[in-house]
């Protein structure tokens, strides 16, 4: 049992890299371009799988030829995607995303309804041993964190911004929450995420964090009942996109490798602060040993970290 078994969302991804983001109509060339198969949990599948884990995808696309693309990009980054369901007759989902050159973005999503419809049933578990999630597809990842809850597995909760019916349903079903600004704000109408997090603690009996970009990770450690702050390490970010999923995916790998959350905490800002100097989306997304040099690197005060 070692395999990270990742559900959510699945879209393919055209991202332009332009000098400044558009403000008026108009034809503008940008600096670069790819097409990228990510969403949240393919973004996460593909940097554990980077860091050396085990991941499975429990996602939707359609039966179209941008679902052979997508899923042809995750198979060659390692991930198991025996689990993915493939919708007959649906458009794969997509974006289109706009991204100047300090990492500010316009995203503009499209999903066929079809690839949102509850699962029939949940994939096979029996090597599964942390269950990461979502709040993109909420049925699927309902299903998943309470069947984690039943085999006393972790079950790790991406937290963003989404409809509050939905964060307030998954809440309860996870035992480990590591939430964005914007997805605490929703559930506990608190802006500030060190504020956030001890509203969320009151809410919820296990790890709960909320990330604040270069801000941070906040997060409550119930042995000493204090909120503690992982600082964001100090990096030229570039592009932003599936930052967020790359330090969940090294959350994930910190829970099935059983390091403590403080390690756990710092390793997955490693994975993103890496992740941030690159362009790409979660092609970005760093290898075990870029991970290793980059924390040794910043061992023993030197580490460039931005201050409490």
């Amino acid at each position: 049992m070692n395999t990270i078994l990742c559900v959510g969302a699945f879209a393919m991804d055209t991202i332009f890299r332009l000098e400044a983001l558009p403000t008026s109509p108009g034809k503008y060339l940008p600096i670069e371009a790819l097409e990228v198969a990510e969403g949240m949990a393919a973004a996460r599948a593909a940097t554990i799988a980077r860091l050396g884990g085990a991941a499975r995808l429990w996602a939707s696309c359609g039966d179209d030829a941008i679902g052979d693309r997508m899923l042809a990009q995750l198979v060659a980054e390692g991930v198991d995607c025996r689990s993915l369901r493939r919708v007959i007759g649906a458009r794969s989902g997509f974006s289109s995303i706009f991204m100047d050159v300090r990492g500010e973005r316009i995203i503009v999503p499209q999903y066929d309804p079809a690839l949102r419809a509850a699962p029939d049933a949940l994939p096979d578990l029996s090597d599964v041993a942390v269950v990461s999630v979502d709040v993109r597809w909420p049925e699927a990842a309902a299903m998943a964190l309470a069947a984690a809850r039943e085999r006393g597995l972790p079950g790790l909760l991406d937290l963003d911004t989404g409809p509050r019916d939905v964060l307030t349903q998954l809440l309860p079903l996870a035992s480990h929450v590591v939430a964005s600004e914007g997805g605490a704000a929703v559930v506990t109408g608190e802006t500030a995420p060190e504020v956030a997090v001890g509203a969320l603690a009151n809410m919820h009996p296990g790890f709960v964090a909320v990330t604040g970009g270069e801000k941070g990770c906040w997060w409550l450690d119930r042995a000493t009942g204090t909120i503690r702050h992982q600082p964001a390490f100090a990096v030229e970010a570039i592009d932003t996109l599936a930052a967020g999923d790359a330090f969940q995916a090294g959350v994930a790998v910190g829970l099935i490798e059983g390091r403590a959350m403080a390690d756990t905490l710092r390793f997955a800002s490693a994975v993103a602060a890496i992740k941030c100097t690159r362009f790409g989306g979660r092609l970005g997304a760093p290898s075990r040993p870029e991970v290793e040099a980059f924390l040794a690197a910043r061992a023993a005060g030197s580490d460039g970290r931005r201050p409490d």
